[in-house]
């Protein structure tokens, strides 16, 4: 693949400056050919860790295929998730007023893996507030109608908050800590921001990347998901990588990475 030529932007929600929100955005150079569709990157690192600059291997992959590309940062200390999903909002807002600002349709597909999938589910599931998130901070409070993603392509994704048998230690110490009380305590914040819980008729398109040797989040859960959606009418499907593991797609060198990149492209032109 030959990279077409780009140009490199970072955009910040807040003045002044708050350190975890912020947007890059990779975009082609005027009058390279571009898709109709955009795509809206969320990194992940269990809700703690992790940064857009992550995303940016498949940004320049899809940048080279005439994507323009955005990757949102979100608070990771001193938050909780509800804090993130607005940050994931406000990134998304900003992407699209850049999108509107050079003339090109208001059509996104968001990206995410692991903690990034949930958040990006959700983006693309669930009405502002409907998560109970706050809708602004400081000045930064997006105006106008909402405007939804037109799909998501998700990576090793807690499509639930609420336990399963056998759920790894570590990942549920995780999940506990950014909801900010215990599950017992208060199961309906789980609940809330379970993107399952999200689903309905009209829901947008849904496809789900999964790693073969996933050890966070199983399966049989994205299936559940998927039987879910599919009869409420909406359309959701996935693959299985083989050989792959939990958070493979951050580059473009493996047979994994590069079947994976094929099928998001192939998704993409499908919405």
């Amino acid at each position: 693949m030959t990279p077409m030529p780009f140009s490199f932007t970072s955009l910040y929600f807040d003045n002044p400056i708050v350190p975890g929100r912020a947007l890059d955005i990779f975009d082609a150079d005027p009058g390279a050919p571009k898709r109709d569709v955009a795509i809206f990157f969320v990194h992940g690192g269990g809700w703690r860790a992790g940064t857009r600059q992550n995303m940016h291997l498949l940004m320049r992959g899809c940048n080279g295929r005439g994507f323009i590309c955005g990757a949102t940062d979100y608070r990771l200390a001193g938050v909780n998730i509800f804090d993130q999903i607005m940050d994931t909002r406000h990134g998304y807002r900003l992407f699209l007023d850049y999108l509107a600002g050079r003339g090109r349709p208001q059509r996104v597909c968001v990206f995410g893996s692991s903690a990034g999938a949930h958040l990006a589910a959700l983006l693309a599931l669930a009405a502002p507030g409907e998560c109970g998130e706050p809708l602004a901070f400081r000045d930064f409070a997006p105006a106008g109608p909402w405007v939804p993603p037109a799909g998501a392509a998700l990576q090793a994704t807690p499509v639930t908050f609420e336990p399963w048998p056998d759920i790894f230690p570590a990942i549920w110490d995780s999940m506990q800590d950014i909801v900010g009380k215990p599950y017992d305590a208060a199961p309906e914040l789980y609940r809330r921001v379970s993107p399952i819980e999200h689903l309905r008729p009209g829901s947008r398109p849904v496809f789900f990347l999964e790693a073969e040797c996933e050890h966070m989040f199983p399966l049989d859960l994205t299936l559940k998901f998927i039987a879910k959606a599919r009869a409420l009418g909406v359309r959701a499907e996935h693959r299985v990588y083989t050989r792959a593991e939990h958070g493979f797609l951050y580059d473009l060198t493996r047979r994994q990475q590069r079947e994976a990149f094929d099928d998001i492209t192939r998704f993409l032109e499908s919405l």
